[in-house]
């Protein structure tokens, strides 16, 4: 008989529980109290993106519960990174041309630390 294990949704309610945390900043990007309103549009092609990224990663899961060929898996595990990093070039993007130039233009010059700071981890 086949042990089927019941998948579980993590959530996490803070960036230290979901292990983002970065205590070498003097401030977490993720806990500050920022946000972005964006449109449902914007929202909605967001999120289908993350959920095809999510399906994708069952598939690797897939893969390696069927024993699948190492150099397979691999392939796969290079089309969710590319995926990823899609979805990263499109958010800082949209990020840049909204978050960032709102508040250059309303005189908010710490932005632009805030943007280099995460650029420096993300091309860490």
């Amino acid at each position: 008989m086949e042990n089927h294990a019941v998948e579980e949704e993590i959530v996490f309610s803070s960036c230290e529980e979901a292990g983002i945390h970065d205590s070498h900043n003097e401030g977490c990007l993720v806990c500050q109290d920022k946000h972005t309103d964006r449109s449902d549009e914007d929202k909605k092609a967001l999120l289908s993106r993350l959920r095809r990224i999510e399906g994708q990663v069952r598939g690797l899961q897939g893969l390696v519960e069927n024993n699948a060929y190492c150099p397979d898996i691999l392939i796969q595990v290079s089309a969710v990174t590319s995926a990823l990093n899609s979805f990263s070039r499109q958010l800082l993007s949209s990020h840049i041309r909204g978050c960032v130039r709102r508040d250059i233009m309303n005189g908010d010059d710490a932005t632009i630390e805030e943007l280099c700071q995460l650029l420096q981890r993300l091309l860490k």
